[in-house]
C-alpha cells in the first residue's frame, strides 16, 4: 500500500496537492523521518487517546511526546492512551501502528499541537510503515484550522526543566 484509501480520498476531496516519500520499513514516526531523510520536526505523528466519551487523536511533531495533562486541561477530559488492539477498528485500511495524523479523515476527533504551524512542510504516515505523505504546511493548517489546538507536547527532556 502506498497510501490508505480513506486518507487519499480525504486529500482529494479537499483538493490538497501531495506527494509520496518512500522509505525503508520503520516502526515509529520519528524512525520514518530518519529513514525518509526529512526533518523530524516536520513529521506529524498521531497518538490515539480515549476516555468514557470516546477517542481523540493527538497530533504533534514526531520529536515530541504528548503531555496528557496538557491535553486533558485543554479539552476538559480525562484521556488516557488507547491500546494498540483498538486501532484496527478505527483505521481499517491502515497497517497496525501507522496512524495518519489527518485522523479527521476517519471521522475521529483530533487535537493538534500548535508547534506544527511553524513547519513549512508536513509529512504524515500514509497508513503503512514505508511511506509518508508530504503536503505544504499551510495546507495542513487549513485542514486542521477548525479542530482544537494548543501546545500539547514537548521534547523528551522537557520534564527536567519543569521540575527544576
Amino acid at each position: 500500500m502506498a497510501i490508505a484509501t480513506t486518507l487519499k480520498s480525504f486529500l482529494e476531496d479537499h483538493h490538497v496537492e501531495y506527494d509520496m516519500v518512500k522509505h525503508v520499513h520503520s516502526s515509529t514516526a520519528l524512525e520514518s523521518a530518519h529513514a525518509a531523510h526529512v526533518p523530524s520536526h516536520q513529521v506529524a505523528k498521531a497518538v490515539v487517546l480515549e476516555d468514557e466519551k470516546g477517542y481523540i487523536v493527538s497530533v504533534m511533531p514526531s520529536t515530541n511526546r504528548v503531555d496528557l495533562e496538557w491535553v486533558n486541561e485543554t479539552l476538559g477530559r480525562n484521556l488516557e492512551m488507547a491500546t494498540e488492539e483498538e486501532l484496527p477498528n478505527l483505521f481499517q485500511d491502515c497497517d497496525l501502528g501507522a496512524v495518519p495524523a489527518l485522523s479527521n479523515a476517519y471521522g475521529l476527533d483530533v487535537i493538534w499541537d500548535e508547534q506544527l504551524t511553524n513547519a513549512s512542510e508536513i509529512y504524515i504516515e500514509a497508513g503503512d510503515h514505508e511511506n509518508l505523505v508530504h503536503i505544504h504546511g499551510d495546507e495542513f493548517c487549513k485542514l486542521m484550522e477548525d479542530l482544537p489546538h494548543a501546545i500539547i507536547s514537548a521534547g523528551r527532556d522537557y520534564r527536567r526543566w519543569i521540575s527544576e
